[in-house]
């Protein structure tokens, strides 16, 4: 394989950036430009394999999967999780990398792909079992943070210090194509039912493309510390957050934003919208948010455990799955109710 390669420059950007849980951690140098270099020039450094864990589910996980029945989980130390029995029991899968890894996307079953710290770019075409990597750069210390793809062949991994891939060929190969000359760390990337991509970023940054991701613009902020979710809604209607509790929503595509208040100043790190309505925000230090009036207003349920939630999807039989610093968590969703 063809590892993508990049040059480190001075960092330009000297925000304040989140501690703790949450997968936008040790990123240390600003890297740009990019060439590609033959696989021999990286052979002399193999990746080395994740180590099997007896408490593998109990680790810091960072980002989850619920496609067609089968779940998968993702975090520190290279570690990957499957389940094919609703969560009841998980498996450790073998892992080319030690890595941490922060994102996994799957098209369908069969088709995923998980990125994270090394510019590691893993791909599976059986559901997980086996995974092959794609990408690995350690020399660059750029962590990639999320991965999505819009159809099984074309998708994006996006990271630190504006680092943006792109894919033709189901993630056999990526390129290294910048949307913008800003160098601001790219966190999320999510699809609205119209079509229209929203992604969060850094340094109050939100991206919007109309265009399938051809073509991505800026638009207006209402914050200017970093946002780590989106969340679109009906029509155009999108929920932004991040840092301290900031939480904003917009019914004209990202135009114009107003402040929703929730009784927390947690950082927060993901969102869902169930099949039933109700919308879900997790945060940091157990923080639960639930909307059941399109996204208008949020009441705050707090975890007991105060531990931090860093991935919420919605599995089947009315289940939410649920990973952080506690590892991986199934709950139904009827227990909680606003």
């Amino acid at each position: 394989m063809a590892w993508i390669r990049k040059t480190r420059l001075p960092a330009q950007s000297d925000l304040p950036f989140a501690n703790g849980l949450w997968r936008y951690l040790a990123i240390a140098l600003l890297l740009s430009g990019y060439s590609t270099v033959p696989a021999t020039a990286q052979e002399e450094i193999e990746p080395e394999p994740a180590t099997k864990a007896g408490l593998a589910e109990k680790s810091l996980l960072l980002d989850a999967s619920a496609a067609n029945g089968s779940l998968v989980v993702v975090g520190e130390r290279g570690h990957i999780l499957t389940s094919t029995d609703k969560g009841s029991s998980w498996q450790q899968t073998d892992v080319p990398t030690r890595a941490s890894l922060t994102a996994v996307y799957f098209h369908d079953s069969n088709q995923g792909w998980v990125v994270g710290h090394d510019s590691v770019i893993l791909r599976t075409t059986d559901g997980g079992t086996t995974w092959e990597i794609v990408n690995w750069a350690p020399e660059d210390e750029n962590p990639l943070l999320d991965v999505w793809f819009s159809d099984a062949d074309n998708g994006f991994a996006v990271g630190a210090y504006g680092s943006f891939y792109r894919t033709a060929d189901s993630g056999k190969t990526w390129s290294f194509e910048p949307i913008s000359e800003w160098d601001f760390h790219l966190h999320h990337v999510a699809r609205s039912a119209e079509g229209r991509l929203y992604m969060a970023a850094e340094a109050g940054m939100i991206y919007r493309s109309d265009d399938g991701g051809e073509t991505w613009v800026e638009l207006p902020s209402p914050y200017e510390g970093s946002f780590f979710g989106t969340l679109p809604l009906d029509g155009d209607t999108v929920l932004v957050f991040g840092l301290q509790g900031h939480l904003f929503r917009s019914d004209d595509a990202g135009e114009n934003w107003a402040p929703i208040e929730i009784g927390t100043t947690a950082m927060l790190t993901d969102g869902i919208r169930l099949a039933d309505g109700r919308i879900f925000i997790t945060g940091l230090g157990g923080t639960l948010l639930i909307s059941s009036d399109g996204g208008s207003t949020f009441e705050l349920l707090p975890q007991d455990d105060r531990r931090g939630i860093a991935s919420i999807v919605e599995a089947e039989d009315g289940q939410l799955l649920m990973v952080g610093e506690f590892g991986v968590k199934m709950m139904p969703a009827a227990s909680l109710a606003n």
